[in-house]
């Protein structure tokens, strides 16, 4: 009896997950499954943009990933500092020097961070790696 227990604490804690578990799969879910309203880009540009989102999420101070609809990638960073995010943009813009990396701030995520409200967050205001790499034209 105990050892079925433990199995089901187990599986329950595996299924819940940490709150940002996959964002990349589940921002492009939500996106291409039309949650997201109108999409800015064509489906195609998505499915390239999940591919920068999973290699992301896999950058040494980044906590969380995700897609965003206008283009972008959103990420919650495991150090907010001033050198760790410079890190961090830097190793983005010279792996994707056309994309635009939008820090998700802590004002961001006391708002509640949802799928459908982390997808909306928009990138414009972040500076895209074609102008901090002097490229822009």
């Amino acid at each position: 009896m105990k050892t079925a227990l433990a199995s089901i604490v187990l599986l329950a804690s595996v299924i819940a997950g940490p709150a940002y578990a996959d964002s990349c799969g589940r921002s492009r879910d939500y996106l291409l499954g039309g949650l997201a309203g109108e999409l800015t880009m064509p489906p195609q540009a998505y499915q390239s943009l999940f591919k920068v989102c999973l290699a992301t999420a896999a950058m040494s101070n980044v906590k969380d990933a995700v897609m965003l609809k206008d283009g972008g990638i959103g990420v919650i960073p495991k150090q907010d500092s001033v050198p760790a995010t410079a890190g961090t943009l830097s190793t983005f813009c010279n792996a994707y020097p056309r994309g635009t990396l939008r820090f998700i701030t802590r004002k961001d995520q006391r708002m509640g961070l949802t799928i459908g409200r982390l997808v909306r967050l928009s990138s414009t205001s972040s500076t895209p790696c074609k102008v901090i790499k002097g490229n822009a034209s």
